[in-house]
């Protein structure tokens, strides 16, 4: 339980920051070495990479390298462990969403 709590802590920081969570939805669709990525963006470098490191970190990517060039892929576990977190809320929010439905319904 530790265990799933800290990975939990460590997808959600990952994604606390707006220039990680659009690094994810690009990489989501195809693979891109660092300086694609880098060119989106107007920091350094620096920052690009410890932005993939807190990524990388939290499982949400993986690097490879090929000659002098690291790619980036999108590292889909860890998105789904956060996914199966929130489903469960989502059940619980659709289940009140339907008994108010049901009781605003009846006045009619």
């Amino acid at each position: 339980m530790v265990e799933y709590t800290l990975s939990l802590d460590s997808i959600f920081g990952s994604l606390s920051d707006p220039i990680r969570r659009d690094i994810l939805r690009r990489v989501v669709n195809s693979e891109m070495n660092i300086s694609e990525i880098a060119s989106h963006y107007s920091v350094s470098l620096a920052a690009i990479s410890k932005h993939l490191k807190i990524l990388e970190r939290a499982q949400l990517i993986t690097k490879r390298r090929q000659g002098k060039e690291h790619f980036v892929t999108v590292s889909p576990a860890a998105l789904k462990q956060a996914d199966e977190y929130l489903n469960q809320y989502q059940d619980l929010w659709n289940g009140r969403f339907n008994r108010l439905d049901t009781l605003l319904n009846k006045g009619e």
